[in-house]
């Protein structure tokens, strides 16, 4: 007994050790999982400071967390709150390397000169994952994010690098649990605790992000194929969030788009994490959270095509036909006027989207941009004014929303909405802030 006890403590100490390095003043929530002896998968979710009474109950086989956290209790692209490690796991098994031989040949050949050096690295048991930690950032850095993890991907690709395990919500093993594959213990090797700024990051190994970024008048040519990417990537995921936008702005009730609803998200997901399997899982979650959620097989057998047309953008054959026929290349290329049509998007509902918006939308917002550079050009209120004004008005409305919540803790959004008078996307903005 007193042996199992000292095993016991000895996982718990290593698992707290990685979890708070990693995790070192987090905001968002952190998702913990376990995968069961059957195959089956259970995730919860805790703030940084549940942690120390939470993880006694993370010991064991097969126990993983999550590298980035979230705003709200679900591992979803859309949910990411902080970004704050960049990662590859590299598959040592299938091309039958020993893990230990793996990291070494990194250390001669790899870190300092391709990339630079991970602040620690997992050894799940079989196989490696190499972490890089940065200064966190919010979720509007994904696209930025996706273009560096691509990066470090491809010169560890050679050892047997994952490309499914680069996706934002990738949970890894966590040191002192066991491997219950081989029985190996998960163990850290610690390397340095510097953390890395993304930006530090993207103007060292992709200089031409940095170029294309401030020299942003329109050339002649084609763009390198990393701006391209990044300029993709950005475009799928502002609308991948302008489509969970639309669904809270019609409180889930999505009666006659909910199959294409899915279809896109499920399109859109594959496109930023190249991740078939994961972007089935989340797409299916999210079509979960509907007012009449479609049965699991039909939904799955309706978007079935947003994984073939993924599949077809990397295929040079499908690519060129797509371009005999006038298409930018393989794959979905709608239009935001195809878009409004057909999820039948209202003008209200547009003041609130990012990117799918018309060209009356477009107008109206140029027109408020020109209104307040007329007030600041004839100091009609300064721009730092205005904003100071912006900034008390948010917190007086996010005190009043923590009071509602205090008084009604059973409201739903609508109903807090209601009681605060303000339009329950103003709310969700709100949510995201406490």
């Amino acid at each position: 007994m007193q042996n199992l006890n000292t095993v016991k403590s000895y996982a718990l100490e290593e698992a707290k050790r990685h979890v708070l390095f990693h995790h070192h003043k987090a905001s968002g929530w952190i998702t913990f999982a376990k995968k069961g002896s059957d195959g089956s998968w259970k995730q919860y979710h805790y703030q940084l400071a549940e942690l120390a009474s939470e993880l006694p109950n993370w010991i064991g086989n097969n126990i993983f967390f999550s590298q980035n956290t979230f705003f709200k209790p679900q591992r979803r692209i859309e949910n990411i709150k902080q970004l704050r490690a960049l990662y590859v796991d590299i598959d040592c098994h299938n091309l039958n390397y020993d893990p230990h031989w793996v990291a070494e040949k990194l250390n001669l050949e790899v870190f300092q000169e391709d990339i630079p050096s991970p602040n620690f690295i997992i050894f799940s048991g079989r196989d490696l994952v190499c972490i890089w930690l940065i200064e966190p950032v919010p979720y509007q850095a994904l696209p930025l994010w996706k273009a560096v993890q691509n990066y470090f991907y491809e010169r560890l690709e050679y050892v047997g690098a994952d490309k499914k395990s680069i996706d934002s919500t990738r949970v890894f093993r966590i040191a002192g649990s066991v491997n219950s594959k081989n029985g190996e213990e998960v163990f850290v090797d610690y390397r340095h605790d510097y953390r890395y700024g993304l930006r530090e990051l993207q103007a060292e190994y992709l200089p031409e992000l940095t170029l294309a970024r401030q020299n942003t008048s329109k050339k002649p040519g084609r763009k390198s194929k990393v701006i391209h990417l990044h300029n993709v990537r950005s475009l799928h995921y502002a609308r991948l969030l302008d489509l969970v936008k639309i669904a809270e702005l019609r409180d889930y009730d999505l009666r006659g788009h909910r199959e294409q609803i899915c279809f896109l998200y499920r399109y859109w997901s594959c496109c930023l994490t190249d991740d078939l399997k994961g972007s089935l899982d989340q797409m299916l979650e999210f079509n979960s959270e509907f007012k009449e959620p479609l049965p699991k097989r039909e939904v799955e057998r309706a978007t079935r095509s947003a994984e073939k047309a993924w599949k077809a953008k990397s295929d040079v054959k499908a690519n060129e036909e797509a371009i005999a026929k006038g298409y930018p290349g393989a794959g979905y290329n709608l239009k935001n006027a195809t878009l409004i049509k057909w999820l039948e998007i209202t003008p209200e509902e547009q003041q609130h989207l990012k990117t799918i918006i018309d060209g009356n939308e477009k107008r109206r917002r140029k027109r408020e941009r020109d209104k307040l550079a007329y007030r600041e050009k004839h100091n009609a209120v300064t721009r730092e004014v205005y904003l100071d004004q912006q900034k008390e008005n948010t917190e007086d409305k996010l005190w009043q929303l923590k009071q509602a919540i205090k008084r009604h803790p059973n409201a739903t959004r609508k109903e807090l909405a209601d009681l605060l008078g303000m339009h329950r996307s103003y709310l969700y903005r709100l949510l995201r802030q406490l």
